[in-house]
């Protein structure tokens, strides 16, 4: 398991900082603006009717000339769609268009002549089919004059376009479509939510973590009282499964995270978003397993100290073996149906039951290591979400979460939750490194204020969760501001969440304990141990002699 915990936490890492609500408004500094064409390119929804009844909806982006499109359907009129002819429209319409929407397709001219030529016979807009699937932003160029352009231009994909010029020659009816380019809610509830669960995983996860290493110093200390001999490191990995990061360690998780960063968007496709399904169900599976056993086990006391061996797995409890085919057959439901609805909320069960159990395993030992960690996922988040812009033309982090160049929704390593009150849809979406990388450094501070009995007002848990919950609200403002491009989350959490340990460590005269020792100092009650831990009297005394000469 602690293998799995590491491949996650990498997993994690190469997420970090996807946290995305979907572009609607495209800000474009490289595409030119100039009097006449300086719109922003937005998305906008193609309502089509057919006979008077409402029929499919197309998307499309609206062009960098023309006037803007109006944002409520109620003020979008209804008007007739024509099939232009000729139908690139590079050529004065055979027939007038009486105040309808002209359909064209692409090439052979420019946009804006189409648009010009489109306004001179009439139409009060013109949609233009794109000769390929994606989505292209019409511009103007340079040099362009005369672009009093006064009806809306819009360009669909191809599949769109198709769809809507089979209607007008199959149908007898009249065909009309609807323009209008909806603004998303100023905070959609699914970020409420998505916040709640980010920061509810980070106490959870630090709770365990805490009451895990308080259970084994209590068994430590039976065992001292009962005369055994034990090392009072209680965090060293080993038999326990904990597995202890270093600041090399911390160093190398960013790296390797880059790596696997750039074969994810690289090689991005359907057969590897499967094998990445693959990979997050294994995970998920003995994360969720992990969670349940140690809840039931509070019930099923015998069952949970009761063990058999199995090939290949060593011991097991009988518990265990009796929630395994239950969490296998929930990762396998998921696998199959996850592009329902409703599959986003197992997506979310596996994936905190995965970041819950790596936070538990994989510990920060000091602030010194956290810092290390933290800072190094803060610059990787920044270069792949914005500097990667200029070396790949588009932003890696994103168009990696997004699952570009496939038919999902995005990758498995994500929490998601659907933007229920947005006209848009989609989705809203936080990547685990974003919820496990911080909480590491706040399970750290749990385990400290445990050891240390601090309360939680003296301690560091409440203030350190409270910068990190502090600092994904911030995100969430500037997803918003952003108009919903994706951002990096840890940009904002970090500084907080470490610039609050640091500043009450250094205010309370522990900063020094907590960078490198990174737990309280403990004074050993039971006279046992300390009878051991003194050299013999000969012994000692010989020491003092030798030191004497």
């Amino acid at each position: 398991m602690a293998a799995s915990a590491v491949l996650a936490l990498l997993l994690a890492s190469a997420l970090a900082g996807a946290a995305a609500g979907g572009d609607i408004v495209h800000q474009d500094d490289q595409a030119p603006k100039i009097p006449g064409c300086n719109n922003d390119f937005v998305l906008v929804k193609v309502q089509s009717w057919v006979g008077g009844n409402e029929g499919d909806e197309f998307v499309g982006v609206g062009a960098r000339f023309g006037p803007k499109i109006v944002s409520k359907e109620k003020q979008a009129t209804r008007e007739p769609l024509t099939l232009a002819d000729p139908i690139h429209a590079c050529a004065p319409p055979k027939n007038k268009v009486s105040g309808g929407v002209l359909l064209v397709e692409r090439g052979k001219c420019k946009f804006t002549k189409k648009a010009k030529l489109a306004e001179a016979a009439g139409a009060s807009g013109i949609l233009i089919i794109n000769s390929g699937t994606e989505l292209y932003k019409m511009v103007c160029e340079k040099n362009e004059t005369e672009l009093d352009i006064h009806i809306p231009a819009v360009l669909l994909p191809k599949d769109a376009g198709q769809a809507l010029r089979s209607l007008l020659t199959a149908n007898t009816s009249s065909v009309g479509v609807q323009l209008y380019s909806p603004d998303r809610p100023v905070v959609d509830t699914a970020e409420v939510f998505l916040w709640l669960m980010a920061v509810g995983t980070v106490l959870c996860a630090s709770y365990w973590s805490a009451w895990s290493a308080r259970e084994a110093v209590t068994e430590q200390e039976k065992l001292l009282k009962d005369g055994h001999e034990v090392s009072l490191t209680v965090e060293g990995g080993g038999s326990s499964g904990i597995v202890d990061i270093n600041v090399i360690s911390a160093m190398m998780f960013v790296v390797v995270a880059s790596c696997f960063l750039i074969m994810l968007y690289k090689l991005m496709s359907a057969w590897f978003i499967d094998l990445l399904v693959v990979i997050f169900c294994i995970g998920g599976v003995e994360g969720l397993q992990t969670c349940l056993v140690a809840i039931l086990s509070r019930w099923f006391t015998s069952a949970a100290g009761s063990f058999v061996k199995v090939p290949f797995f060593g011991a097991i409890s009988y518990l265990t073996m009796a929630v395994s085919p239950f969490c296998v057959v929930f990762a396998v439901l998921w696998a199959i149906y996850r592009q329902f609805p409703y599959a986003w909320i197992a997506q979310d069960i596996l994936g905190i039951a995965l970041i819950v159990t790596v936070i538990q395993i994989v510990r920060v030992p000091n602030l010194k290591v956290g810092s290390v960690l933290l800072s190094c996922a803060f610059l990787y988040d920044i270069f792949w979400v914005f500097v990667s812009k200029s070396l790949f033309h588009e932003s890696v982090m994103i168009a990696v979460a997004r699952g570009d160049n496939t038919d999902e929704d995005g990758v498995p390593m994500l929490l998601k939750i659907p933007r229920m009150f947005d006209p848009w849809g989609g989705y809203s979406i936080i990547g685990f490194g974003d919820i496990l990388l911080p909480g590491l450094v706040v399970a750290f501070a749990m385990r400290y204020d445990w050891a240390g009995k601090k309360s939680l007002r003296c301690g560091y848990f409440l203030w350190s969760a409270s910068a990190y919950g502090t600092g994904l609200l911030i995100t969430y403002v500037a997803l918003n501001l952003m108009d919903g491009h994706g951002q990096p989350a840890l940009l904002y959490i970090v500084p907080f969440t470490l610039g609050t340990l640091m500043s009450l460590g250094w205010k309370r005269g522990e900063l020094r304990n907590l960078w490198f020792k990174g737990e309280p100092e403990r004074v050993c009650t039971h006279q046992g141990y300390l009878q051991m831990a003194k050299p013999p009297p000969a012994a000692a005394a010989h020491d003092d002699e030798d030191s004497s000469s």
